[in-house]
C-alpha cells in the first residue's frame, strides 16, 4: 500500500505541470475569499450612486441597501418592528408626564419671550405702549396655566399617536432621507454575520479548490479550470449566505468532545479537555445570536430610529400635522380664551389680528416644544425608558420573525451577488489558466 502511495506520489511530481495542480487550492481559497469581500462590500456601499447614464439607463452601481433603503426599511417594519410594539406603547413607556414637566420648564424659560414676539410681529406699537401692568398680568396668567395645560396636550398627543403618525411611514421617511443610518444599523447588528461570511468563504474556497484538484488530474482538460471556479464562486456566495440564515431553527447534535474554545476565543483558540459527550448547535451564525443582537438591534432603534423627537417631528411636521395643529390649538386656546387675555388682546390688536394671533402662537409653540425634544440628552433619557421594552420582546420573537432584523438586507437582489460571484470566479480562473497552465 506504501509502496502504491509513493508511487503515485513520484508520478505526480513527475508531471511538468505539478506545480499549476497545487496552485489551484490556495488560488480558490483566496479568490473566493476576495470576491465574496467584494460582494458583501457591494451590499452596503457605495451609499450614492457610482457610475453615468446612457439616456436612461444606469451604468454603475450603488449598494443593495442604500439604493432600496424605502422597501427594505417598510420590510422591516412590517415584518419585525410592528411585532415589538405600538408607538402608543412606546410613549407610554417615556414617561408622558415627565416629558410634559421638562417640555414645561422649556417653553417656561421662553413663555415671556414668545409672547413679546409673537405681539411684536402683529402689532407692535400697540404691545410696546400698553402698560407693563397689563403685561405681566398676561405672563402670569400664561405661567399659571402652562404646566396643566401642556401635562393635557403630551397626554393627549400620546394617547391619539397611533391616529397621528403612521410608523411605516416615519421609519421609511427616516431611510430614504438617511440611507447612512439604514447601513450603519444593519452594520451594527450584523458585523459578526459579515465577517462570517468572509471568513468562511476562505474554507468553502479551499474545499472547492481540493475537489478541483483532483477533477483537474483524473481530467486534464485546461477548460476545467476556469468553468469550475466560476461553479465554486456561484456555490461559495449562496453557501455562505445561506449559513448565516439556515437552518432556523436549532438543531442540537451530540458528539465526542475531547476540546473546547478558549474564553474570548483568544490562542491557542482551543484546550483539551476530559473526554466526554458534547452538544452542537446545528443553526444559522445569525439565528444563534438573538439575544445578543437583541440587545445591539434595541439601542439602534431606540437611540436611532424610533426615538422622542422623530416621533415628534413626524407628529407636527408630517402628513397628518394638521390633526395634530387641531389638537394643539384646542389645548392653546384655553389660555388664549382666559377672560383676561382675551379682552387685553382684543382690544389692543382688533378681533381680526386675534385670531391671526391664535394662529401664530401655534406655530411658534411648535418650534419651541421641538428644541428640548431634539436635545440628544434628553432623547437619550426616553430612549432608556424603552430600551429595556425592546430587547425583551427581541428575545421573544420566533426565530422566522427574528430572521427579518437582518435577512431583508441580503434578500433583494441576492441573485446579483450569488451571480457576480461566478463571473468573478470565471475570469479569475481564466487569469490563473493563463499563468499557471499555459
Amino acid at each position: 500500500m506504501l509502496e502504491y502511495v509513493s508511487d503515485l506520489w513520484q508520478a505526480f511530481f513527475s508531471r511538468p505541470d505539478h506545480l499549476a495542480i497545487l496552485s489551484i487550492v490556495p488560488v480558490t481559497a483566496f479568490v473566493t475569499w476576495i470576491h465574496v469581500w467584494m460582494a458583501l462590500k457591494m451590499v452596503f456601499y457605495p451609499i450614492k450612486f457610482w457610475g453615468f447614464h446612457i439616456g436612461p439607463l444606469p451604468v454603475g452601481w450603488q449598494g443593495i441597501v442604500p439604493r432600496k433603503a424605502g422597501r427594505i426599511s417598510g420590510i422591516i417594519t412590517d415584518n419585525t418592528l410592528s411585532k415589538l410594539g405600538s408607538l402608543n406603547e412606546f410613549l407610554n413607556a417615556m414617561e408622558p408626564e415627565d416629558m410634559a414637566r421638562i417640555i414645561g420648564e422649556q417653553v417656561g424659560f421662553e413663555l415671556e419671550h414668545l409672547i413679546d414676539e409673537v405681539m411684536m410681529d402683529r402689532n407692535a406699537v400697540l404691545w410696546e405702549n400698553l402698560p407693563y401692568s397689563i403685561k405681566r398680568r398676561i405672563y402670569a396668567q400664561a405661567h399659571q396655566q402652562m404646566p396643566d395645560i401642556l401635562k393635557g396636550l403630551v397626554t393627549e398627543l400620546t394617547m391619539n399617536v397611533e391616529s397621528l403618525v403612521d410608523m411605516r411611514e416615519m421609519v421609511v421617511r427616516q431611510m430614504e432621507g438617511d440611507r447612512r443610518l439604514m447601513v450603519r444599523m444593519f452594520l451594527k447588528v450584523g458585523q459578526k454575520e459579515i465577517n462570517f461570511i468572509w471568513h468562511i468563504s476562505a474554507l468553502i474556497g479551499m474545499f472547492f479548490g481540493i475537489f478541483q484538484m483532483a477533477v483537474y488530474i483524473l481530467i486534464p482538460d485546461h477548460r476545467t479550470v476556469p468553468v469550475f471556479a466560476a461553479i465554486w464562486g456561484f456555490l461559495t456566495n449562496w453557501i455562505a449566505i445561506w449559513m448565516v440564515f439556515n437552518p432556523v431553527y436549532p438543531h442540537y447534535v451530540r458528539y465526542p468532545q475531547f476540546f473546547e474554545l478558549t474564553k474570548d476565543r483568544k490562542f491557542p483558540w482551543i484546550k483539551p479537555v476530559i473526554p466526554r459527550i458534547g452538544t452542537y448547535n446545528v443553526q444559522g451564525a445569525f439565528m444563534k445570536r438573538q439575544d445578543e443582537v437583541s440587545d445591539v438591534f434595541a439601542s439602534v432603534v431606540t437611540e436611532d430610529l424610533i426615538t422622542l423627537k422623530s416621533i415628534m417631528t413626524e407628529m407636527m411636521y408630517g402628513p397628518r400635522k394638521d390633526k395634530t395643529r387641531r389638537i394643539i390649538k384646542r389645548h392653546v386656546n384655553s389660555i388664549m380664551e382666559t377672560p383676561l387675555i382675551r379682552t387685553a388682546l382684543q382690544l389692543s390688536i382688533g378681533p381680526s389680528e386675534y385670531a391671526k394671533l391664535k394662529t401664530d402662537l401655534i406655530d411658534r409653540s411648535i418650534e419651541i416644544t421641538m428644541v428640548p425634544v431634539s436635545d440628544p440628552a434628553f432623547n437619550a433619557s426616553r430612549a432608556q425608558k424603552i430600551f429595556q421594552m425592546f430587547r425583551e420582546r427581541i428575545r421573544e420573537l420566533t426565530p422566522t420573525e427574528f430572521q427579518n432584523l437582518l435577512r431583508p438586507a441580503f434578500r433583494e437582489d441576492e441573485w446579483l451577488l450569488i451571480v457576480l460571484g461566478g463571473v468573478t470566479g470565471f475570469l479569475a480562473g481564466l487569469i490563473h489558466l493563463f499563468v499557471a497552465f499555459l
